[in-house]
């Protein structure tokens, strides 16, 4: 990962990198309603359903941390986010809704070592719609909204609470079996604070297993 960030107070502006590991983020899901596990043949011959589901996300402190510097790429805390979703097919669209929140542990190694800080839950709402062409490849429109986050140090007042508004798109072309690549791009549309960044995201993905 490499961060790349600039910053400004009245006339002094000044640019830092990081590069390094992030933190690790594992991810578990499961449907309540919809089709069954399938391998690779029998999803593309099902019949579309609603799909209903709930998933938990849990980032682990792993990433490179430096308690002396106030930028990183590791948060030096954990983080767990309780999240349901629901997607409902429309012809060749899927139009998804996800709803949850993230609850975070305390760094206790905040700026200088010395300083602890706490952040309150952030709540995730998110819509996508998504077109799935014959070749397989798929186009994806994004839209996601964060609020609350407020954030103290040690006994300071508490930051303002997010009530922030993200958008983006997302590419998927398939290659040969088993391996595709990704193109996704996002940035801000409303801000009150954080979450004003760009982003852009280029993966290659490999399926490995099949169920059969």
């Amino acid at each position: 990962m490499v961060g790349i960030l600039d910053g400004k107070v009245s006339d002094h502006s000044e640019q830092i990198r990081r590069s390094g590991l992030g933190d690790l983020r594992v991810k578990m899901s499961l449907n309540l309603l919809g089709t069954k596990a399938m391998n690779r043949e029998e999803f593309a011959k099902a019949p579309k359903k609603t799909i209903l589901g709930v998933s938990l996300a849990v980032q682990a402190p792993t990433g490179q941390y430096d308690p002396t510097k106030l930028i990183n790429l590791g948060t030096n805390r954990w983080a767990f986010k309780p999240e349901v979703g629901v997607s409902v097919p429309v012809s060749h669209w899927y139009l998804d809704v996800y709803a949850g929140a993230w609850f975070f542990t305390n760094n206790d190694q905040f700026y200088t070592g010395n300083n602890t800080r706490k952040q309150n839950p952030l709540t995730v709402l998110q819509t996508h719609a998504s077109y799935v062409f014959k070749s397989r490849a798929w186009l994806a429109i994004d839209a996601t909204w964060y609020g609350g986050g407020a954030s103290t140090v040690n006994s300071t007042p508490p930051s303002e609470r997010q009530s922030n508004s993200r958008y983006g798109a997302t590419f998927a072309a398939p290659l040969v079996k088993g391996h595709s690549l990704k193109f996704s791009a996002s940035t801000g549309a409303t801000t009150r604070t954080g979450t004003d960044f760009n982003t852009i995201l280029v993966a290659w993905q490999y399926t490995w297993f099949d169920r059969r």
